[in-house]
């Protein structure tokens, strides 16, 4: 299970430096990941994408939910109160249970796409001043590891936090 670690970096050649190390304490490009203010260019350095940077990925499980509850209800009303001269199995529940939970997985991620991740809210004002974001998944025994490491280099990053769960496909 990996942690996603938060540092902010003052500004670009600093984080460009601490790629290099990161990478030379062998984590994986493509578990690290920056994000700056619009228009930043970010030279060689692997950048946030479309997942990290909005809250679809928490909005889609949050409407997959709901629609697949409203669903599951929706289904067990049909079977119990069937139209007149219908006779419909169980199967109906678990069919609209389903359905449910795709149109709500489908329609609350077409809203959360345009909301900026509300995890990284709380650095956006560090962004706008210039500073560079540093997001990296690291196994959880190497954490510390990590954290001491980027502290150590580079005394100026702040420690942003730690996610509790990274999600396996972003």
């Amino acid at each position: 299970m990996r942690r996603r670690l938060y540092f902010m970096l003052p500004d670009v050649p600093g984080a460009r430096s601490l790629l290099d190390e990161l990478l030379l304490a062998r984590i994986e490009e493509r578990h690290i990941r920056f994000c700056a203010k619009d228009g930043t260019p970010l030279p060689d350095m692997p950048e946030a994408n479309f997942l990290q940077k909005t809250d679809l990925v928490h909005g889609a499980e949050s409407g997959m939910l709901v629609g697949g509850a409203i669903g599951l209800i929706g289904g067990a009303l049909l079977v119990m109160f069937p139209p007149e001269g219908v006779r419909l199995q169980m199967i109906v529940v678990l069919v609209a249970g389903i359905v449910g939970a795709l149109f709500g997985a489908w329609a609350s991620g077409m809203v959360a796409a345009a909301i900026p991740n509300s995890r990284l809210k709380a650095f956006e004002a560090a962004m706008e001043r210039g500073q560079v974001l540093l997001m990296v998944d690291v196994p959880y025994r190497r954490t510390q590891e990590v954290e001491q490491l980027v502290l150590k280099r580079h005394p100026e990053a702040r420690f942003g936090g730690m996610e509790p769960h990274i999600p396996a496909f972003p």
